[in-house]
């Protein structure tokens, strides 16, 4: 093929991410992976050899000619995952409401690891038209939310997918477990709302 590309045979293609990401820190050094990881998620160059770094083989298809699409800021978004400097923090957040819903379910899962206190917007994303990018905010809001969130949490106890039904159900049982464990307490009209979706039939019962 005339456009088919000679590369580096140090980068590890075939490898999983974490370890594809943990070859571009020996090579780059920490900070050069995660300054170019928020070069990729903001949709600009970070060169070739990062961009095969951070996607692997689906990246060689890409510099081959393969449409780009939301590919390589999603590869930027997962590299934080790996590596983390506190200046990406912003783009992350920016990200939760990227136009490709893959880049806004990754955020929300670099928000929750890099614990980003950004519980409104999780809020939003608790909506999202995509299951799984509402199953990501809903742990995320776990993690970092207050009591004042337990009713977001508990309306999607009743969400149309299976998914997010069983992500709320977890979510709820881990903020309500931080709270106590905070010594705070648990507001009345949450309980009795939990309660009331508990007594309610449960759609995975008649799937």
């Amino acid at each position: 093929m005339a456009n088919k590309l000679e590369t580096h045979p140090d980068i590890p293609l075939d490898l999983p991410t974490a370890e594809r990401i943990q070859a571009a820190v020996a090579h780059y050094g920490e900070d050069v992976v995660s300054a170019n990881a928020v070069t990729l998620l903001r949709a600009k160059n970070a060169g070739k050899d990062f961009l095969l770094y951070a996607g692997g083989r689906h990246a060689l298809g890409i510099l081959e000619g393969a449409p780009a699409l939301y590919w390589p800021e999603l590869w930027g978004a997962r590299t934080l995952l790996y590596v983390w400097n506190d200046s990406a923090a912003p783009y992350v957040v920016v990200g939760l409401t990227n136009q490709a819903w893959r880049i806004r379910e990754m955020c929300a899962r670099v928000v929750t690891l890099r614990d980003l206190q950004v519980a409104p917007k999780l809020v939003r994303l608790t909506t999202d038209e995509v299951p799984r990018v509402r199953s990501a905010a809903l742990t995320a809001l776990a993690a970092q939310g207050t009591a004042e969130h337990l009713d977001t949490i508990a309306q999607r106890l009743r969400d149309p997918d299976k998914e997010v039904r069983r992500t709320a159900r977890a979510a709820r049982e881990t903020l309500t477990a931080r709270i106590v464990a905070s010594g705070g307490t648990i507001p009345s009209a949450e309980t009795d709302g939990a309660e009331s979706a508990e007594l309610a039939p449960d759609p995975d019962s008649v799937e």
